[in-house]
């Protein structure tokens, strides 16, 4: 609704209006009370004030007046005779017995007399009236008090009396009332006459408006030719002018950044490297589809602080000497990029030029061999130490015992077969790493699956004093390599045993959910800390090192396992258990992405 221009205007008018009323309003009402106020205790003042005289002496405003409220005072029935004096003077006091009364007090504030004797017997206790039993003249103005007020001690011989004047304020409560009315009436006529001026002043400025509208509508639409008319020699003509002018310009501008940019897109359109160029603003104004792809996002209206900022500031790339350029890498998801910076034309109307390049498989490849070299030496150092240890023992010591001599043999040769795990291990690894390792996909029964691999495994479980139990209902085919699904949950489950102690309890779960099927393995051994359980799916990492050794474990295991579930876009993870020990839970869908 106030989207319309005709509207603003009316609801400025409006606004205007009222505001001004509602100013002139306060401040007659605000006149009023400062003016009744200043003159009742001016009035006040002149009869019951002093002043100090050209010597500095303090003389009273009224001298006659005060002297004989002081001898009235000093007799017998000195409150009568103070009331006679008070009433004698009323109309210089402006005592009008409605909204203004005197009241005669003794000393303790207490009512003797006055023109308001109901009045007189409810007096509120006030910072004047206390301010008069205190010995003081009262006469201190509240502007947000709904009274005016003055207390004057008055004592004469022996007695000792305090005149109050209190004024309701009801003459300048009913005044701005009626100023109020006048001021709603005046509004009211003003707004009615706003509202019809402002339609009629909005109508002269909207018009010429709504042609610039159209125009621009028509430029919008691609239509530059039509220029609009407008004869007025003010401001809106000006305007008109200057957006005839522009459409024109701006119709040539388009015209040569389409010839470039046609150029552009046909030189980077089959480019595979990525190319992404921004002006000296930041602002992007190229990019190509390679650039996208490694990004991994729609770049339309991103700037070089929303793609680049953390990897190299925009200005120091600006600021680079031709042919100079800047180096720099950034990864994206999985993907690792280098870039290529360098600045094009000079600052103010050049820009930065940025090209891609896809550098993670290389990088992946390091890594790998990084990380395979590094964990080959870690993993193979204790077994090469311990056989050469026992190995010079035996060539060293001739008089070693034969049965110490065959526990050396099958330590070194239990150390060789640990060395043939780890190695056989690492090789399985790097073949699914490379994609090396081809996957025997087929449909399968899952829960003979699951049969088949607790069968194998109930005899070291037995062995162990372990209770093994399986329960599942009928599970749909899956689609999969059976047998590297079994290797997982072989090493699951073999896992289970071999950490729990003697005479433990494992079971093993399976269902469907949705379209994917599910296998738990629960145990209640020794157990996995919370902070472990994402990391003991990496390489060579152990929970208890030293009983995994001890175990025969090579720590390569579920870091296997995971790779091949990855590889069938399962999930294999730990989840909560109750108790003592580690449920491993595997999630695999039923039917598998092409």
């Amino acid at each position: 609704m106030f989207r319309s221009l005709h509207m603003k205007v009316a609801l400025i008018m409006l606004l205007l209006i009222t505001s001004l009323m509602a100013v002139v309003g306060t401040f007659l009402t605000t006149s009023v009370s400062n003016f009744y106020m200043d003159s009742f205790y001016e009035q006040m003042n002149d009869m019951f004030g002093s002043s100090e005289d050209a010597d500095g002496n303090t003389v009273a405003n009224n001298p006659e007046f005060m002297s004989t409220l002081r001898s009235e005072a000093a007799e017998s029935d000195g409150s009568e005779r103070l009331q006679n004096v008070l009433e004698s003077n009323a109309g210089s006091l402006g005592i009008d017995y409605r909204t203004r009364n005197y009241y005669i007090l003794d000393e303790n504030g207490k009512f003797i007399t006055g023109s308001d004797e109901a009045g007189g017997l409810l007096l509120d206790e006030t910072p004047n009236l206390t301010a008069g039993r205190n010995g003081q003249v009262g006469d201190e103005s509240n502007i947000t008090a709904d009274y005016m007020d003055v207390a004057i001690p008055i004592s004469g011989g022996d007695n000792h009396f305090i005149i109050y004047i209190k004024d309701t304020r009801t003459t300048v409560d009913t005044l701005n009332a009626k100023l109020f009315q006048i001021i709603m009436q005046a509004l009211i006529i003003g707004l009615l006459t706003s509202v019809l001026l402002s339609f009629l002043l909005s109508k002269t400025i909207v018009s010429p408006i709504e042609k610039l509208t159209e125009g621009a509508e028509r430029m919008a639409s691609g239509d530059f030719g039509n220029k609009i008319s407008m004869e007025s020699t003010d401001e809106i003509g000006i305007l008109t002018d200057t957006f005839n002018h522009m459409a024109g310009v701006l119709q040539d501008t388009i015209s040569a950044m389409e010839n470039e940019r046609n150029k552009l897109d046909t030189l980077f359109l089959h480019m595979t490297d990525g190319v992404v160029a921004f002006d000296h603003e930041g602002t992007m104004i190229h990019s190509n589809p390679a650039a996208t792809d490694m990004l991994g996002r729609s770049l339309e209206g991103l700037t070089y602080e929303d793609l680049f900022s953390d990897v190299y500031p925009f200005r120091d790339v600006v600021a680079l000497q031709r042919p100079g350029y800047a180096e720099a890498e950034m990864s994206v998801r999985e993907r690792t990029l280098e870039l290529y910076l360098a600045p094009f034309s000079d600052e103010e109307r050049g820009g930065v030029l940025i090209v891609l390049h896809d550098v993670t498989e290389q990088h992946r490849n390091e890594e790998r061999r990084k990380e395979f070299v590094a964990n080959v030496s870690h993993e193979l150092r204790t077994p090469l130490t311990n056989v050469r240890s026992y190995a010079e023992t035996l060539r060293t010591t001739t008089d070693i015992p034969r049965d110490m001599e065959n526990g050396f043999l099958d330590i070194i040769i239990n150390e060789t077969d640990r060395m043939t795990r780890i190695v056989q291990d690492l090789l399985t690894l790097s073949r699914l790493d490379s994609g090396q390792s081809e996957m025997n996909m087929a449909r399968f029964p899952f829960d003979e699956a699951i049969d088949s691999v607790v069968r194998a495994n109930a005899l070291e479980a037995k062995r162990r004093g372990h209770q093994l139990t399986c329960t599942h209902d009928a599970l749909p085919l899956l689609y999969g390599d059976r047998s590297r699904l079994e290797q997982v949950m072989m090493n699951i489950l073999s896992n289970a045993i071999k950490y729990t102690p003697d005479g433990g309890h494992i079971q093993v779960t399976a269902g469907t959910e949705g379209e994917s099927v599910w296998l738990e393995v629960s145990d209640d051994g020794i157990g996995i800390p919370p902070e472990d359980w994402d990391r003991i799916f990496e390489r060579f990492y152990r929970v208890d090192k030293a009983r995994s050794r001890e175990s025969g474990g090579t720590g390569l295991g579920l870091s296997i396992a995971r790779e091949i579930v990855n590889r069938h876009h399962g999930t294999l993870t730990i989840v909560e258990h109750q108790g003592p020990g580690t449920t491993v839970r595997l999630c695999l869908p039923i039917r598998q992405e092409n």
